[in-house]
């Protein structure tokens, strides 16, 4: 079980060539990949991309590439012959205008001036660039799953201490669930025999009443689902694969059955542990945005 968020950094080299990726991940719905590379890898993003799709599923990827040429790979220099005269033509246009100024606008001085000359890397072999980014790429995602396995550990300990505080939490509503409508008979007798002080209270007509409500506030079904949730996210919890999106459908089945117990308790006690085992819904469902 892995976190989304991690980091990773690898290094290919070759002779004088070193190519570096750095991985950075955080939190997304889906795989989002944003490249941050030199010009010249662009025509290989599609390695970046396959080698990622390969080796993480969900979650926002940052990718940094960094290359350091062989220093010695046939750099030339080229001069902008259309620039330096430009150059050289306003530099003896000055000195005719301001006489009084000596000239000592040279060679060097030509040379020195921005964009005459360039330095310019000969030309790279593709399949090296390709094989040294696979590498590097490959390396780099190994890393970032293991901090984020490492992530995802601390991650599934946390969730399994929620899921057990919400476990207590629903054996103290089945505890008070059959206090519900026994509470009820007293209210609504109390009620009847303060309205009706001198009349004889009709048990049958009471115990029709109270028998409906019990069937209007049971929660026994929402009870035995809930059972079901957490034996279901226990099971989840216990294994290796990609979970996030299992484990958010089944907290948003967590909050629906919890906001039905709220809605048919009339037990402050109920109402009370249920409200609070919403909020462990809550950073539970925060916690679950965080694995992959």
């Amino acid at each position: 079980m892995k976190s989304m968020t991690g980091y990773g950094k690898a290094t290919s080299v070759r002779g004088n060539r070193e190519l570096t990726i750095e991985l950075k991940s955080v939190n997304h719905r889906f795989l989002d990949i944003s490249t941050k590379i030199p010009r010249m890898f662009i025509a290989h993003e599609d390695i970046i991309r396959r080698v990622l799709s390969d080796g993480v599923s969900r979650g926002h990827v940052d990718v940094f590439l960094n290359y350091k040429p062989d220093e010695d790979s046939g750099k030339q220099v080229s001069v902008d012959m259309g620039l330096a005269a430009s150059y050289a033509e306003c530099a003896s246009k000055l000195s005719e205008r301001f006489l009084e100024l000596k000239n000592d606008f040279t060679l060097s001085n030509l040379m020195r001036m921005p964009d005459v000359l360039s330095v310019t890397q000969g030309e790279e072999d593709e399949q090296v660039l390709r094989e040294m980014l696979e590498e590097a790429m490959q390396n780099a995602v190994v890393k970032l799953n293991e901090m984020r396995e490492i992530e995802g550990n601390k991650l599934r300990a946390d969730l399994l201490t929620k899921i057990a505080n919400i476990e207590s939490m629903l054996g103290r509503i089945k505890q008070y669930a059959p206090m519900v409508a026994e509470q009820y008979r007293a209210k609504l007798t109390e009620r009847v025999t303060e309205a009706l002080s001198n009349v004889q209270i009709d048990e049958s007509k009471l115990a029709n009443e109270v028998c409906f409500f019990a069937d209007k506030s049971c929660i026994d079904e929402e009870i035995t689902r809930l059972t079901s949730h957490i034996a279901h996210a226990r099971e989840i919890l216990s294994g290796e694969a990609a979970v996030g999106r299992k484990l958010d459908f089944l907290v948003q089945e967590f909050n629906r059955e919890t906001n039905t117990i709220c809605s048919k308790s009339a037990y402050l006690e109920l109402t009370n542990v249920a409200l609070q085992m919403k909020n462990e819904i809550e950073k539970l469902r925060e916690q679950v945005q965080n694995l992959e």
